[in-house]
């Protein structure tokens, strides 16, 4: 009973490791490791860009407003402020487009299996935005 509970607890939690997918393209993007900080948000940062054909990643957030600017893209915290709202609810986040130097509000709910995290960028009304679906990254070696 405790395993069922624990499986659970699991699936409603958003840290770990995610791969970011491209709205447009459906390409994987990078990796994107979310932490709980120490007043219950969640603070999200890239740790690996993904090699594409026809793309070459930048290297530094330059055309990102401050504190971003000309700060390197792995190591950049990208969500910030995302606080858990309810059940698999999480909002009043932050997110930032790195590629455009955007930065939008942000809304996300997590999967009921927790392996996928809808996250929702907006200006203003989450009507006006951009849809991500990312894949939690399976951690367990002895898995592959």
């Amino acid at each position: 009973m405790l395993f069922g509970l624990g499986q659970l607890t699991f699936a409603q939690d958003i840290t770990g490791i995610w791969q970011s997918i491209d709205d447009l393209t459906g390409a994987p993007k990078g990796q994107v490791e979310i932490t709980q900080e120490a007043d219950g948000t969640y603070t999200g940062k890239i740790t690996k860009i993904t090699p594409r054909t026809g793309y070459t990643p930048k290297e530094f957030c330059t055309g990102c407003p401050a504190p971003y600017t000309n700060k390197p893209i792995v190591g950049l915290n990208v969500i910030t402020k995302l606080k858990h709202k309810r059940d698999l609810t999480y909002t009043g986040g932050r997110i930032l487009d790195p590629n455009t130097g955007r930065v939008y509000s942000l809304a996300a709910k997590l999967s009921s299996n927790g392996q996928r995290l809808h996250l929702r960028g907006y200006v203003g009304v989450s009507v006006l935005g951009r849809s991500q679906i990312w894949i939690r990254v399976n951690n367990n070696k002895a898995a592959e």
